[in-house]
């Protein structure tokens, strides 16, 4: 039975993942493009670092507040549906934002596109936890987030790119990104409809032998978790749901107060210089991102161990931003900017690994959806507090250092969860 599970959860790998990985791929780009957007956008709209930074933030005001009713949505309709509503939907809106004319339609068309994409993140996970034992969870989930960084890696030097459109048709150069960085997500949302299937027992790829021993076990998994979830109310609502908000409130802040700000602060380094290589050199942090969190993931699913693996890339986020805001060179900011975003990204998988380990059922819809909520949040803080601080002080230095702070918040509230080890590699055999 175990080489067919380990043959099965192969498969399912390599069918779901892919089209789940595009796109998250899709959302990050269309959340983060206004970070290159604003190169010219700011100055065409008239908007200061401050405005900008609340623009940027107002996404995960509509992404917090529609995160839990679009999650409970998702379970009722099945997953499929939904995953696919939330990407044409996005798609769309993110398409549109190329005719914002002001400060107000600006912050409006953010605002709703964190309204269409509020779900994806946890549905996906969600979805996942339907079809991937315990045990390979941080690896699919580590994949799963690479595709963040994927999208910061591919969509630097395309969305530079797009801004070299300046003036086709009588459209700006931010005009074009927009618009043209939102097809992709309206496509995949389309494709999801006929390559997703909702369940094992609905997977034409795989046989009746293995849909059963993959059944079975994700069964006595849902059996365990029923018997040993907690309760969203009471001390587990705190220790559980509460802290880990927290932690990825933390970690969230600072992914977005570097990501919406690292052209800019890169653009600031260069100076006089050429440009044309500002998408290049953005770029790379990201690429240090993917091949450092797919090993910390990696690494968490072999040694099965999760919370040590979130405190330990909290805490290298947390050097590299302190050290950018010490760098005075492009190297030495590359490779602060690197270790930055090596440990931010390199949290995700150990911790949805980590904090789905307890949960099932309802409680896994809505505790994810509450903790995602919760941590997102701080997407709205990061940028904001950022362009804040540039604003008060024209430097970025400050804020670097206002992050590395945060992080160090994260660790010590990550230290306070209480683990379950045997909850995290839960019967499966």
């Amino acid at each position: 039975m175990q080489d067919v599970l380990r043959f099965s959860s192969g498969k399912v790998a390599l069918r779901i993942l892919p089209l789940l990985c595009l796109g998250y791929v899709a959302a990050y780009l269309d959340r983060i493009n206004v970070s290159f957007a604003a190169l010219q956008l700011n100055q065409d709209l008239g908007l200061s670092p401050a405005a900008y930074g609340l623009g940027a933030g107002l996404f995960f005001a509509g992404y917090v507040l529609f995160e839990v009713p679009s999650n409970l949505i998702l379970r009722r309709v099945g997953a499929k549906l939904w995953i696919s509503r939330i990407m044409i939907s996005w798609g769309v809106i993110s398409a549109l934002t190329a005719f914002v004319h002001n400060e107000a339609t600006f912050y409006l068309c953010r605002f709703l596109l964190g309204i269409a994409e509020a779900g994806f993140l946890p549905g996906a996970i969600l979805y996942l936890n339907q079809w991937l034992l315990p045990k390979d969870r941080a690896r699919a989930l580590s994949i799963l987030a690479s595709s963040t960084a994927v999208a910061g890696l591919v969509g630097s030097p395309l969305s530079m790119s797009l801004l070299g459109l300046d003036s086709l048709w009588g459209l700006r150069g931010w005009q074009w990104l927009f618009a043209l960085e939102g097809i992709p997500a309206i496509v995949l949302g389309v494709l999801v409809l006929f390559a997703l299937p909702n369940t094992p027992k609905a997977a034409k790829w795989l046989t009746d032998g293995e849909k059963s021993a993959l059944q079975t076990a994700l069964d006595r998994e849902a059996g365990y978790l029923e018997l040993h979830q907690f309760n969203l109310i009471g001390r587990d609502l705190f220790w559980k749901v509460g802290l880990l908000g927290i932690v990825y409130f933390c970690m969230v802040l600072c992914m977005y107060g570097v990501a919406f700000w690292m052209p800019q602060i890169l653009k600031e380094i260069l100076g006089g210089s050429d440009l044309s290589l500002l998408g290049w050199y953005n770029a790379i942090p990201f690429l240090a991102a993917i091949l450092g969190m797919l090993a910390i993931g990696w690494n968490s699913d072999r040694l099965g161990e999760r919370k040590l693996h979130v405190i330990g890339a909290l805490v290298l986020a947390s050097i590299g931003c302190v050290l950018a805001g010490a760098a005075t060179g492009l190297i030495g900011s590359l490779v602060a900017l690197s270790l930055a975003l090596i440990g931010l990204w390199s949290v995700i998988g150990p911790f949805w690994a980590f904090t789905t380990a307890r949960m099932g059922g309802l409680a896994a819809a809505v505790g994810v959806a509450l903790i995602n909520s919760i941590g997102n949040t701080g997407g709205f803080f990061g940028p904001y507090i950022m362009g804040w601080l540039k604003s008060a002080t024209a430097d970025y230095r400050i804020g670097l250092d206002v992050l590395a702070l945060v992080l160090v918040f994260g660790v010590v509230c990550m230290v306070l969860v209480r683990s379950d080890k045997s909850a995290e590699t839960a019967v499966i055999a």
